[in-house]
């Protein structure tokens, strides 16, 4: 049985995972309590369920702190399971709740919207270094929708790791476990012949790869990823992101975070994000 358990902050995105989830086959259960989580997946496992969705957040009240105590009690050898916690910044989730007109589930006792959001990542702290967290901030639902689909279309593995290149002027992605900034390098921005393409066109390829500081660079973030890899691997961690950060998020970061995963993508499982893309 493959369980699915989507969490994260009210407005990050939970219900178009989850009915991505469900278009995809699986049974989905919204706002279930965690308390409820042992007797559903038991329930559903001798009802004969292969793939389970459950999405469960904030409104579970003190009983979502238990959370990874129940999912250790859950553990055996044909349950398979995987946690995505979704994120955002605080101004595109007070922007979402402004357009929607909804009210926050912790908005209440003279709480602002504001005030409601920073208590329930308080809240979630803990619950968030569970899984694989997703930054929602900058990406419109359809780019979520294949984001999800990509993480779980995955046989299972020990880690996955994952290369994604963004833009500094666009802010640091808050699903980044490493951040590297290779904004010191040459910039094929200014160089109207490259303007136009991206860091996977040959082009600013071999603008990159002429560059001596470009290829030694690439190096050595390749080493230090594959030096401190098996650490995380012996911490049981399903997922690594590695972000790449340049001014835009369209050449440099781009080149190396595909030259990244073409490297480790001979050894383990990988996936490529490009968030200025919009892939």
């Amino acid at each position: 049985m493959q369980l699915v358990i989507i969490t994260g902050l009210s407005g990050s995105g939970k219900s178009v995972a989850l009915k991505v989830l469900e278009d995809s086959g699986y049974y989905c259960v919204d706002n279930l309590p965690a308390q409820l989580l042992g007797e559903t997946v038991a329930f559903l496992r001798n009802s004969g369920s292969q793939h389970v969705a459950l999405s469960i957040d904030v409104r579970s009240g003190s009983s979502l702190l238990r959370l990874p105590e129940l999912l250790e009690q859950m553990q055996s050898s044909d349950l398979e399971t995987h946690i995505l916690f979704l994120d955002s910044k605080a101004e595109t989730l007070v922007k979402r709740f402004s357009e929607t007109r909804r009210r926050h589930p912790l908005a209440e006792d003279g709480r602002t919207l504001t005030e409601s959001i920073e208590l329930e990542r308080e809240i979630l702290e803990k619950v968030g270094t569970l899984g694989h967290r997703i930054d929602t901030s900058d990406l419109n639902p359809n780019v979520l929708r294949n984001w999800v689909r990509d993480l779980l279309a995955l046989e299972d593995s020990d880690l996955v790791l994952l290369f994604q290149s963004f833009g500094f002027k666009h802010g640091i992605p808050l699903d980044a476990d490493f951040v590297f900034d290779v904004r010191c390098l040459p910039n094929p921005h200014y160089d109207p012949q490259l303007r136009d393409f991206t860091g996977r066109d040959p082009q600013v390829v071999a603008f990159l790869e002429e560059n001596a500081d470009a290829v030694e660079m690439v190096e050595h973030i390749r080493a230090f990823v594959e030096r401190w890899l098996p650490c995380f691997v012996r911490d049981n961690r399903n997922y690594l992101t590695v972000a790449i950060g340049c001014t835009g998020g369209r050449h440099r970061s781009v080149y190396f975070a595909e030259h990244l995963a073409a490297y480790f993508g001979k050894q383990r499982q990988v996936l490529v994000r490009h968030r200025e893309l919009a892939e």
